[in-house]
């Protein structure tokens, strides 16, 4: 697929966590270069702001699950999809702060004691940060397995399965997904043995072709079309779509709706805009909302890509 020129300018002008990951998907510049380009995450731009406001405990907002969207895991999260390096020492800081305070005798993790088992969705992203950013403990194998463990029969996962739901949920299984991802990632030798737990939930989401109802074939809500960025616990196609050219996947004819979903958005000029997030608190914005968005742009071009290529 060929890119214009001008956005391919205007997006290596942006912020280096976005530059590299132009690099590396968009122009397949050698890992040297774009590993170069990537450590700037930690010194400059965004990446270097999120950083200079952990405190000396290495915790954000003063706690670890909320306040959102400012607290410890939802910041350690953003800069897992900058593309912070792995091994951060400040990443591995807030990563022990985790794993030290939100794991849980089932083996998973649990920030709320009053509830009395892990939360499947927290667990899968905070798994997904352990294996990113190579936090040495041996626990993190215990939370694969707890997550292997909540499957449901119909192949995704749900965080409300202990209050007797029995379809999975869009929004627990790209978290669990993303999670197992990163996973077999830093563990190759654990990749076999996961096969056909993640290819079951990939067919829980192509049999609902992403976003689409079981039970009448509709789109299950208008805000799966809009693609808010850094993404949290929210599921939304573009987030399922770069899952999907993450991992590599094969072509199927049921990522069709979604692509075209995601085509739709595409202005005149060729760039897709910025959505706003959930409501919370932040930081500071990374792109301003309604404006031509470099990071939905990167990541609807990689997509189209990938689907094109497959």
């Amino acid at each position: 697929m060929k890119i214009d020129e001008g956005i391919m300018l205007w997006l290596l002008d942006g912020d280096p966590a976005v530059r590299w990951q132009v690099e590396r998907d968009l122009l397949d510049k050698p890992p040297e270069k774009f590993e170069a380009t990537r450590y700037l995450v930690s010194t400059q731009g965004w990446g270097a702001k999120l950083l200079a406001l952990q405190d000396d405990t290495g915790m954000w907002g003063g706690g670890l699950y909320s306040p959102k969207w400012i607290s410890t895991h939802y910041t350690l999260f953003a800069l897992r999809f900058l593309g912070l390096p792995p091994g951060n020492p400040q990443a591995l800081k807030a990563a022990d702060l985790l794993l030290s305070k939100g794991y849980f005798a089932d083996g998973g993790i649990n920030f709320s004691r009053s509830i009395g088992h892990s939360e499947t969705c927290i667990t899968g992203m905070v798994l997904s940060m352990l294996a990113y950013f190579d936090y040495p403990d041996e626990r993190i194998h215990n939370i694969a397995d707890h997550l292997v463990g909540q499957q449901m029969p119909d192949g995704g996962w749900n965080c409300q399965s202990y209050r007797g739901a029995t379809h999975s949920s869009f929004h627990t299984t790209i978290s669990v997904l993303e999670g197992l991802h990163y996973y077999v990632e830093r563990f190759p030798d654990q990749l076999a043995g996961l096969h056909s737990v993640r290819q079951k939930a990939h067919e829980f989401l192509l049999v609902h072709q992403l976003c689409c109802s079981h039970r009448t074939g509709e789109l299950v809500h208008q805000a799966m079309t809009r693609f808010p960025y850094p993404p949290r616990w929210q599921y939304d196609v573009l987030r399922a779509l770069d899952y999907f050219q993450m991992a590599s996947a094969e072509r199927d004819e049921r990522f069709g709706y979604a692509i075209v979903l995601v085509e739709a958005k595409r202005r005149a000029n060729g760039r897709w805009q910025q959505y706003r997030g959930p409501s919370g608190r932040i930081y500071f914005d990374l792109e301003k909302a309604g404006a031509p968005g470099r990071w939905n742009t990167l990541r609807a071009l990689r997509v189209l890509r990938w689907w094109g290529s497959a």
